[in-house]
């Protein structure tokens, strides 16, 4: 297992994070997910700890606090050795306050979490998205204070634009309040667009990227064809989460499945070895629902792209240029150095 610094703190966690959305839940939407039991959550659980996973991701809205409850149990006195992370803001109940990223929610849920989870602290807490009715000094100040009672190490965010995390910057800074350390975000060969904005802001501001979805909702299996013939069972079959260009995205698994034969790897190994190849790329959170998915996603870390492999799958996926991109294409402050306008006009589709 490989190692990387959790956003500007000293904390390192695994580049394979193990995502528990697939834990409990039958009976229910999360059944379609995974919906396991616990005797299936506890065997992937140890066999993610034995090949040097640290990192495990979950949230309170996973098959509404089961996830957490199960996660909880397979840890068991091995809680010490992992770095842990939940999150807090989808609804909990019918209730007007069960929902949001109010200090009455936040405070409510945490100790719920701490809970289910079996634990006195949380590593990583992480808002679940951006609450448009909540100030964030609210949000922030809630956190802040979980974080000065011991119960929380450090906060995050998820799903949140790069505006919106600025914004929580600065009212961090003026408020003295506790800072997002990490963004949970969804990136992937079917999905760059995190490459825009939020990536240049993650980078500047020594920011943590954790990925979720990184097999596009398994459409990056190589199970998807052109003709179809997928199994009924699989989750995209079910709903189109994340959205994708399914044109784009044949050709993208194309170009995934010629680099794998290269390297005699599975089309999912391609995916997930990109992402970790990708500089702004902390980890990969995974979420499998049996042994030999598990093994699968974990043999990505042994998977070392070249550049020609790199520049094949760019080919493939890279995003169609957008304003005030396109401007920035060749632009060169050095001394003698000027704009080069050939990858301005190439960008926009004509020729130099």
């Amino acid at each position: 297992m490989e190692f990387s610094q959790l956003g500007n703190t000293g904390v390192f966690v695994s580049r394979i994070c193990l995502g528990a959305m697939t834990f409990g839940g039958a009976g229910t939407f999360f059944e379609t997910i995974g919906g396991l039991r616990q005797h299936d959550v506890s065997t992937l659980v140890d066999t993610s700890l034995e090949e040097g996973v640290n990192f495990i991701d979950t949230a309170n809205v996973y098959a509404a606090g089961e996830s957490e409850s199960l996660l909880g149990k397979a840890l068991g006195t091995r809680r010490k050795d992992v770095v842990l992370a939940t999150k807090v803001f989808g609804r909990m109940g019918p209730g007007a306050n069960q929902v949001g990223l109010s200090r009455l929610h936040i405070m409510r849920e945490a100790e719920a979490s701490l809970d289910r989870l079996n634990t006195d602290y949380i590593d990583l807490y992480q808002i679940h998205g951006f609450d448009k009715l909540t100030p964030l000094e609210e949000t922030l100040g809630a956190l802040t204070d979980l974080v000065r009672q011991g119960k929380v190490r450090y906060i995050g965010c998820s799903n949140l634009a790069a505006w919106q995390i600025m914004k929580a910057f600065g009212i961090s800074a003026l408020g003295h309040l506790e800072k997002f350390i990490t963004l949970q975000a969804y990136y992937s060969l079917a999905g760059r667009e995190l490459e825009r904005e939020i990536a240049p802001m993650l980078t500047d501001q020594k920011m943590g990227l954790l990925v979720w979805s990184p097999l596009a909702g398994g459409f990056l299996t190589g199970k998807f064809k052109r003709n179809g013939g997928v199994d009924d069972q699989a989750r995209r079959a079910k709903f189109n989460f994340p959205p994708v260009d399914l044109e784009k995205g044949y050709n993208i698994v194309d170009a995934m499945a010629t680099v794998g034969k290269r390297h005699k790897a599975t089309v999912p190994q391609i995916a997930l070895a990109w992402l970790l190849h990708q500089p702004v790329v902390t980890s990969v959170i995974i979420g499998a629902k049996n042994m030999a998915q598990l093994k699968d996603n974990l043999g990505s870390i042994d998977v070392k792209l070249d550049e020609t492999d790199m520049k094949e799958l760019d080919a493939a996926s890279r995003l169609t240029p957008e304003y005030p991109g396109w401007m920035m294409l060749g632009d060169d402050r050095r001394p003698g150095q000027q704009r080069d306008w050939s990858k301005f006009l190439n960008s926009a589709g004509a020729k130099a």
